[in-house]
């Protein structure tokens, strides 16, 4: 269930905000950007739920391969 509520904004923040989120989604992404601070959470749940995306799985695969394959070229440090 949602709740309204009123808040006061300065209004260079209020006009950014609908520049770069849209006017119709501030709400959603305050709620966002607040739910980590103030919502407890389920951690099992959360991982869970990132394993079971498969392409954000797919993403994080293809990424630490190429960390992988970045590190077995670099240059070898100097000895101290």
């Amino acid at each position: 269930m949602n709740q309204r509520v009123s808040i006061t904004l300065s209004e260079d923040v209020y006009e950014s905000l609908k520049r770069t989120v849209g006017p119709d989604r501030i709400s959603e992404f305050i709620d966002a950007l607040a739910r980590p601070h103030v919502v407890p959470q389920d951690i099992d749940a959360t991982y869970r739920d990132m394993a079971a995306d498969q392409a954000r799985e797919q993403k994080a695969l293809e990424w630490a391969e190429g960390v992988i394959a970045d590190a077995s070229v670099a240059e070898p440090r100097a000895s101290r």
